[in-house]
C-alpha cells in the first residue's frame, strides 16, 4: 500500500506540474528597430487567434501567453518577425527595416504606389502631423505642412467657418479653384475628423491628378481613414479642452478723446457748433469680445481577425467663439469594416455621418447700411464710445452720433439670430475580386447627402435693421445628393526586369442639388424666431430650384518600372458632363511622366553620400468643370410685371444658348528632383512647375444690350492664366539616439501667376469694398499682370498748401492737410484717369517649419508658418480715418495740423471721402508660431497597474506669437466685399480686410488613453 500510495503521489505531482506548465503567464518585452530605437504601436499577436496587443510609446508590450504560442510581431515599414514562446518571461525583439513596406503607404488615384516609384508631384501628410494640435476641420491641419498648399479660413477664427484650400495658386477666375476631395475613394466627399485620418496625400501635378480628368486642374486631396487591425479589441479615447481669446485688438479712442476728435473735425470743416459728448465711456470691443473655448472628445474602437477587421469612432466637438453669441457644435461618427470573405473576394463598407449646428454673429458684412447697419466687428470699431449700451428705459441705444445711423453693436451681437444646421451622411461599399493571379476587379457604390438649413431672425429692437419691418426672418434650405459608381480592373505582371501595372475603369456620378428660400416681415412677437414665418404679415417672394449634373468617365493608366531604375506613367481619362454644351459634352485628358532612379545606377549604387537620387518629369492636361448646371442653355428669367394695374408673373430672356461652352483646361508641366543623403537621414524634394489654364469661363460682356437679354453673367470660353513656381521640401533626422530624437521638416513654395488673355484683352474691374463706400473699382484683372492687383489713387503724402509738387494734386477743393495723389495724366485735377495699380495681394512665397523633439517619455513640437510679400488693403482703416466713426489712437496722434506738418497722415475731417488709395495698402508678410505642444507619455510599468495600454498628457498653444508689420487685427484676411463669397470673388478678391472674424489664440490641455 505504501508503494501504491507513493506511485499515486508521484502521478498526481506530475499531473499538477503538467497543469502548471499549461497555465498562462505574462510575457513582457520591448520592440525596437535595427538602430535600437523603440517602435511604438507595433502589433504583437498570437498567431491564429484574436489575442494581441500593441507597444506603447517606448516600444514596451505585455501579453498573456502559454508555452508553444507563436507570436507575430509587425509594424508598418518593418519586416514581420515570428517568435515561438519557450518559457521566457522577457522577450525583446528587433525589427528589420523594410524599405518597400515604408513606401507602400503613398496612395494615388485608384491605387497605391511605392514612394520611390512615384513619378508625379505628391505631398504626403501623416496622421501624427494632422493631429499635432486640435483643429475643427482636417483641412486646417494642412496649413504649412505641404509645399504649394495654401490653407485659410474664409472668416478667421469664426466657429464653423469653411476652409479654403488652394494648390499651386489660382487656376481660374469664374470657376472654382478648390481641389477635389476624395475620401476612401468617394469623389467629392466631405472631410472626416483629423483623428480618423490615417494619411492624406496631396496630388499636385497632371501626372498625379489626370486620372481624375475634368476635375483635376486644382489638385486632388486623397484621404485614407483608419482601418482595423488583426488582434484584440483596442479602445482609444482622446479629449482636449482649450481656452481661446482674441490675439489682437485695435487701439481706439476713449470717450473724451473721441469728443475732442469730433470737435477738431468740426473746426477743420468750419462748423462752430461743438460736438455734444454723450454720458458714457464704452469700450465696444470689450463688450463683443469674450473668452472662448473648445472641447473635443473622441472614442474609437478597432480590432479584428485574419478574416474581418473594423474601425469605428464617435466624436463630439463644441466651440464657443470669442464673439458673444457665436458657437458651433458637431457630432460625427465613422465606421470602416473590411472582410476577407474567400481567398479571392474581399468586401468592405465605409460609413460617415455628422450633424453640425452653428450660431453665428454678423461678420463679413456686405456693408449695406439699410439692410443691417454692418457686421458686429466693424460696428464695434465705428460706434461712438461716449454712447451707453442701454437707454434709461432699458432699451438699446441706436443710431450712433456721427455718420450713418447704425444699430448698437452689442444689440446686433446678442439679439440677432443666425443658425445653420448641417447634416452629412456618406455610405460607400466595395467588392474586390481576384479573377486570376495578378488580375483583380474592384467595384464601388456610394451615396452621400448633405442637408443644410439656415435661419435668420432680426427682431424689431434692431431699429435700423428691422425696426421698420416689425422684425425680419428668412429660411434657406439646401440639399445635395451624390450617387457614385466606379468599376475598374487592375493587372500586375512581372516581365523580366520590369514590372507592369495596367488600370482601366468606368465611373459614373450624378449630383442633384435642391434649394428653397423664403423671407417674411411683420411679426407680432419675437418669441418664435424664424420658425414663426407663418405668423408674418408680409410674405416676400419665395424661391426654389433644382438642378442635376451627371459625369460619366472612362479612365486608364499604365505604370511600367524597368530594372528598378526607369519609370513610366501614362494616364488618360475621357469625361462627359451634362453641364456643358451640346457640342462639348466630352473631353479627353491625357498625361505622361518619366522617372529615373540615378541612385540605382552602377555609378551611384555604392555611393555613401547619396542614398537616393531620382529625376522626374511630367506633362498633362486636366480640366475644371465647376460651373452650374444649364449654363450653356438659353434661359428665361421670372419677374413681376404690371398689367391693367395688377401684378402678374412674367418671363424675360435671360441669356442666349452657347452650344460650344466647354471645360477650362490646364496644361501642366512639372520637373522634379528627389534626393536622399546619409541613408535618407536627410531628404530633399524639388519641384518646378508651370500651369497654363486656357479657355477660361468668363462673363462675355461683348453681347450688345439691345438684344434684350437680362443676364449680366453670360459665359464664354475666353482667357488664359499662367501659374509657375518652385516647391522645396526638406526633412532631416538631426539626432537619433536611444533616448533622444530631433527631426526637422521644412517646406517653402514660390508661385507667380500672370493673366495671359481676357475678353478682347480689356481690363476687368471688380469691387471688394463695402457697398456704402460708393466705389465700383478696387481691383483689376489686366493682361500681363498678376491676378487681383489693387486699383486706386497713388497716395503722394499730405498737401501743405499753395502749389502742389510736380506730378501731384489734391482732390477738388483740397486745402492744406488734405491728401495728395499722383496726377498721372498731368491735368492738374485728380480724376478717374489717375487711378492705377497700387498693390499686389499675391504672396512671394509661403513656408512651414516643424521641429520635433523627444526625450524618453517627453515630446515637444514647435511649428512655425509664414507668408512673405503680398499686400493687404486695410479697408478698416479707410473707414476709421473718414471722420464719421471712431478712429485709431495712432491716426489721432499723428494727423496733420498747422503745428504738426511733418507727417504722412492727412488732417482729420479731410476731403478724401473713403478714398481707395495706396495710403491704405500695407505689407502683409508675417511669421506665426502656429503651434507649440508638450506631451508626456506615462511609463508603461505605471499604466499597466491601471489596466490601460497607454496614457499621454499634453499641453499646447496655437497662434501664440505673430510677427508682422501689418496694423490690422490679423494678416490672414479674406474679405470679399458686397459681392459675397462666390467663385469669382474667392479667386480674385484677395488681400482685403474689413470686418473679418479675428484669429484666435488657444491654450489646450489634452489626454490620450488606449486600452
Amino acid at each position: 500500500m505504501n508503494f501504491k500510495s507513493q506511485l499515486t503521489l508521484i502521478a498526481l505531482l506530475c499531473f499538477n506540474i503538467s497543469l502548471f506548465a499549461q497555465d498562462g503567464y505574462t510575457l513582457t518585452g520591448t520592440v525596437s528597430d535595427d538602430t535600437n530605437v523603440p517602435v511604438p504601436g507595433a502589433s504583437v499577436i498570437i498567431q491564429n487567434t484574436t489575442t494581441g496587443t500593441s507597444t506603447d510609446f517606448d516600444g514596451n508590450y505585455s501579453i498573456e501567453v502559454t508555452n508553444g504560442d507563436v507570436l507575430e510581431i509587425s509594424s508598418l515599414g518593418f519586416s514581420t518577425k515570428i517568435v515561438t514562446v519557450d518559457g521566457q518571461e522577457t522577450l525583446n525583439v528587433i525589427l528589420a527595416t523594410d524599405a518597400s513596406l515604408l513606401e507602400e503607404v503613398v496612395v494615388v488615384g485608384y491605387g497605391a504606389r511605392k514612394k520611390s516609384d512615384i513619378t508625379g508631384s505628391v505631398s504626403s501628410v501623416k496622421s501624427e502631423e494632422l493631429n499635432a494640435y486640435p483643429v475643427l476641420n482636417a483641412e486646417q491641419a494642412l496649413q504649412g505642412r505641404a509645399a504649394g498648399v495654401v490653407v485659410q479660413s474664409n472668416n478667421g477664427g469664426e466657429p464653423g467657418a469653411p476652409i479654403s484650400i488652394k494648390i499651386r495658386g489660382n487656376t481660374s477666375i469664374n470657376a472654382s479653384s478648390a481641389p477635389l476631395i476624395v475620401v476612401d475613394g468617394f469623389v467629392g466627399a466631405s472631410m472626416p475628423q483629423a483623428n480618423d485620418i490615417e494619411s492624406m496625400e496631396v496630388l499636385k501635378d497632371a501626372s498625379a491628378t489626370a486620372i481624375y480628368g475634368s476635375r483635376g486642374s486644382n489638385g486632388v486631396v486623397l484621404v485614407t481613414t483608419k482601418k482595423g487591425k488583426s488582434g484584440r479589441l483596442t479602445i482609444e479615447a482622446n479629449t482636449t479642452y482649450a481656452i481661446q481669446n482674441i490675439s489682437n485688438r485695435l487701439d481706439l479712442l476713449n470717450a473724451d478723446e473721441f469728443a475732442n476728435y469730433q470737435n477738431q473735425i468740426r473746426t477743420n470743416n468750419g462748423v462752430t457748433t461743438p460736438y455734444a459728448q454723450g454720458p458714457a465711456n464704452t469700450d465696444w470691443q470689450d463688450l463683443i469680445y469674450t473668452t472662448g473655448s473648445t472641447s473635443n472628445q473622441q472614442v474609437s474602437f478597432s480590432g479584428g481577425s485574419d478574416k474581418i477587421n473594423f474601425y469605428a469612432s464617435a466624436n463630439y466637438f463644441k466651440q464657443d467663439g470669442i464673439i458673444v453669441n457665436s458657437d458651433f457644435e458637431r457630432l460625427t461618427f465613422l465606421s470602416n469594416v473590411d472582410a476577407q470573405v474567400t481567398d479571392k473576394l474581399k468586401l468592405g463598407m465605409n460609413l460617415f455621418g455628422s450633424r453640425g449646428t452653428k450660431n453665428g454673429s454678423a461678420t463679413q458684412s456686405n456693408g449695406s447700411v439699410s439692410a443691417g447697419g454692418d457686421d458686429v466687428i466693424t460696428l464695434a470699431l465705428r460706434y461712438a464710445p461716449d454712447q451707453p449700451v442701454y437707454n434709461a428705459d432699458g432699451s438699446f441705444t441706436f443710431g450712433n452720433t456721427v455718420g450713418d445711423p447704425v444699430d448698437n453693436p452689442f444689440a446686433v451681437a446678442t439679439a440677432r439670430i443666425d443658425e445653420t444646421k448641417t447634416d452629412n451622411f456618406r455610405a460607400n461599399f466595395y467588392a474586390n475580386y481576384e479573377i486570376l493571379e495578378g488580375l483583380t476587379f474592384k467595384t464601388t457604390f456610394g451615396l452621400s447627402t448633405e442637408n443644410q438649413t439656415r435661419g435668420i431672425y432680426l427682431p424689431s429692437l434692431l431699429t435700423q435693421t428691422a425696426g421698420g419691418d416689425s422684425g425680419r426672418a428668412s429660411v434657406e434650405s439646401d440639399k445635395e445628393t451624390s450617387l457614385l459608381s466606379e468599376n475598374y480592373l487592375t493587372y500586375t505582371k512581372e516581365i523580366g526586369k520590369g514590372n507592369l501595372t495596367l488600370l482601366g475603369g468606368y465611373s459614373y456620378q450624378k449630383t442633384v442639388s435642391e434649394n428653397f428660400y423664403s423671407e417674411a416681415t411683420g411679426f407680432i412677437s419675437d418669441a418664435f424666431s424664424y420658425y414663426g414665418l407663418g405668423s408674418a404679415t408680409n410674405i416676400l417672394q419665395p424661391d426654389a430650384s433644382k438642378s442635376e449634373v451627371e459625369i460619366q468617365s472612362q479612365f486608364g493608366r499604365i505604370n511600367y518600372d524597368f530594372d528598378d531604375k526607369y519609370l513610366l506613367t501614362a494616364t488618360v481619362r475621357r469625361d462627359g458632363a451634362s453641364n456643358f454644351a451640346e457640342n462639348e459634352k466630352y473631353a479627353i485628358f491625357p498625361s505622361a511622366a518619366l522617372g529615373w532612379k540615378l541612385s540605382n545606377e552602377n555609378f551611384l549604387k555604392d555611393n555613401k553620400t547619396f542614398s537616393n537620387v531620382k529625376l522626374r518629369a511630367s506633362y498633362g492636361v486636366t480640366g475644371n468643370p465647376s460651373i452650374g448646371a444649364y449654363e450653356s442653355l438659353a434661359r428665361l428669367e421670372t419677374l413681376y410685371a404690371s398689367s391693367n394695374g395688377q401684378t402678374v408673373s412674367a418671363v424675360t430672356p435671360e441669356q442666349p444658348s452657347n452650344p460650344d461652352l466647354k471645360w477650362e483646361s490646364s496644361y501642366q508641366t512639372n520637373f522634379g528632383l528627389d534626393l536622399g543623403f546619409a541613408n535618407n537621414r536627410i531628404t530633399l524634394s524639388l519641384d518646378y512647375y508651370t500651369i497654363d489654364t486656357k479657355d477660361l469661363i468668363l462673363t462675355d460682356n461683348s453681347i450688345t444690350e439691345y438684344l434684350g437679354f437680362s443676364g449680366d453673367d453670360i459665359l464664354a470660353n475666353v482667357g488664359e492664366i499662367n501659374n509657375r513656381g518652385l516647391e522645396i521640401a526638406l526633412s532631416t533626422k538631426n539626432i537619433v539616439k536611444e533616448d533622444f530624437r530631433w527631426t526637422t521638416d521644412f517646406n517653402i513654395a514660390f508661385n507667380k501667376n500672370e493673366v495671359r488673355s481676357l475678353v478682347n484683352d480689356a481690363d476687368l474691374f471688380f469691387d471688394a469694398t463695402p457697398s456704402y463706400f460708393s466705389h465700383d473699382r478696387s481691383y483689376v484683372l489686366r493682361v500681363g499682370e498678376e491676378v487681383g492687383l489693387f486699383w486706386g489713387y497713388d497716395y503722394a503724402g499730405v498737401y501743405q498748401g499753395g502749389a502742389a509738387p510736380a506730378g501731384t494734386a489734391p482732390l477738388s477743393g483740397g486745402v492744406a492737410g488734405d491728401p495728395l495723389f499722383a496726377d498721372l495724366d498731368n491735368s492738374g485735377d485728380i480724376t478717374e484717369d489717375d487711378r492705377t495699380t497700387i498693390g499686389n495681394p499675391n504672396a512671394d512665397y509661403t513656408w512651414g517649419l516643424t521641429n520635433n523633439f523627444s526625450y524618453k517619455n517627453l515630446d515637444l513640437s514647435i511649428f512655425f508658418q509664414g507668408s512673405q510679400g503680398g499686400d493687404i488693403f486695410n479697408l478698416t482703416n479707410v473707414q476709421l480715418t473718414n471722420g464719421d466713426a471712431n478712429t485709431t489712437r495712432d491716426y489721432y496722434n499723428n494727423a496733420w495740423t498747422s503745428t504738426n506738418t511733418n507727417t504722412n497722415q492727412p488732417r482729420v475731417g479731410n476731403n478724401s471721402n473713403r478714398e481707395i488709395s495706396s495710403r491704405f495698402v500695407e505689407d502683409g508678410s508675417y511669421i506665426r508660431l502656429k503651434n507649440i505642444s508638450l506631451g508626456y507619455t506615462i511609463p508603461s510599468d505605471i499604466v499597466e497597474k491601471l489596466g490601460i495600454d497607454m496614457l499621454r498628457l499634453s499641453l499646447s498653444a496655437q497662434n501664440l506669437l505673430t510677427f508682422t508689420d501689418y496694423s490690422g487685427l490679423d494678416p490672414e484676411v479674406s474679405y470679399y466685399g458686397s459681392n459675397g463669397d462666390n467663385n469669382t470673388s474667392a479667386n480674385t478678391a484677395q488681400g482685403f480686410d474689413f470686418g473679418n472674424y479675428p484669429t484666435v489664440r488657444s491654450f489646450n490641455i489634452g489626454v490620450n488613453l488606449k486600452f
